[in-house]
């Protein structure tokens, strides 16, 4: 079976470049790599410890992490709000999103045309806020020692629809350096925005993957998968790779420049690591922001600077302080719709 969703283009080393820019131009001031050396894991006191209710949130796998740590930290400080964080992918997400079942919905890419459609048609309109950097990772089994720096060519043919057709199936199938080993692929479902940039930045079409792998929009399966297969590859977000990183091996990616890169907080957020790095964001809900106090209150927390320490710890890239801003005039000006200007 060949995964075929609905496409979605958005650049790679582009796509970061272009929402660097973009916000710095909202802010109104130049946009330097964060430092993350410095971030600390001391969050901002909330100023709405008052308010009380549920925070509904769905959404990418990714994003969860983040998500579940500024909860936890929100949560101290308001003990009257129950924020819940559910993961079901960034699509899955964003159908709960657009049936008015959530406030939030976390995507580790942009919403599609027809997902900001069926919003629209809802009558639901959102606040698109980026909220921090990632590197998608390639990873290997920890006894693999021929795939230290692989190619976009290189991973297309693992994961292409036409490496199904093909049958391709061992790694030496891939290049004929490789040895005689076979070939576990492990990766998010279809429903997923780490599948939809993988898939893009490798197929060059969004969606597009040879179907005869083993799916999961769990992450840890994906890591079990990989642990138990001497031949296992797979991809999800930097910070599961730091989670798990003394029983997998990264791989290192050949960038545009031709350079084996590594995933790193300094690769990810100078744009070194292409075409791996990529934005992460959450969607707010206007009405649930301008109706829920303690929504707006949430909401305004995951993008205080003062908690880009809690992105840090989780192993994600903190956006600058310049794109920090820009985000929190986006909340603060209710600019609706994808990509405000």
């Amino acid at each position: 079976m060949i995964f075929k969703s609905r496409t979605v283009r958005f650049a790679t080393t582009a796509s970061l470049a272009l929402l660097i820019g973009g916000l710095a131009a909202c802010g109104n001031g130049t946009t330097p790599a964060p430092d993350t050396t410095n971030a600390t894991s001391e969050p901002a006191a909330s100023a709405s410890s008052d308010v009380e209710g549920e925070v509904l949130i769905d959404g990418s796998s990714t994003v969860f992490p983040i998500s579940e740590a500024m909860a936890e930290e929100f949560g101290i400080e308001n003990p009257g709000v129950n924020v819940t964080v559910n993961l079901s992918g960034s699509g899955g997400g964003f159908k709960k999103f657009c049936a008015d079942e959530t406030d939030i919905s976390n995507a580790s890419r942009p919403i599609k045309d027809e997902e900001a459609a069926l919003c629209e048609e809802a009558g639901i309109e959102f606040i698109e806020i980026p909220v921090a950097y990632d590197g998608l990772t390639v990873v290997v089994n920890p006894d693999n020692d021929w795939a230290q720096c692989l190619t976009v060519d290189q991973l297309n043919a693992m994961w292409s629809p036409e490496a199904e057709e093909a049958g391709v199936s061992n790694w030496n199938q891939v290049d004929p350096s490789f040895p005689d080993q076979a070939l576990a692929l492990f990766g998010p479902g279809s429903d997923s925005g780490t599948f939809d940039y993988f898939t893009e930045a490798v197929n060059g079409d969004g969606g597009v993957s040879r179907g005869d792998y083993q799916a999961s929009e769990d992450d840890n399966l994906i890591v079990n998968g990989v642990q138990s297969e001497v031949g296992g590859i797979g991809y999800f977000g930097y910070a599961y790779y730091e989670e798990n990183k003394a029983s997998l091996q990264s791989a290192q990616i050949q960038n545009e420049a031709g350079e084996c890169i590594a995933p790193t907080f300094e690769t990810i957020a100078d744009g070194s690591y292409n075409p791996m790095s990529r934005p992460l964001f959450y969607y707010v809900k206007l009405s649930s922001y301008e109706e829920k106090p303690q929504v707006k209150a949430f909401a305004d927390y995951m993008i205080d600077p003062a908690n880009g320490g809690l992105i840090a710890d989780v192993g994600y890239i903190p956006l600058p302080d310049e794109d920090v801003s820009a985000s929190q005039a986006r909340l603060t000006e209710k600019k609706t719709g994808k990509d405000p200007q």
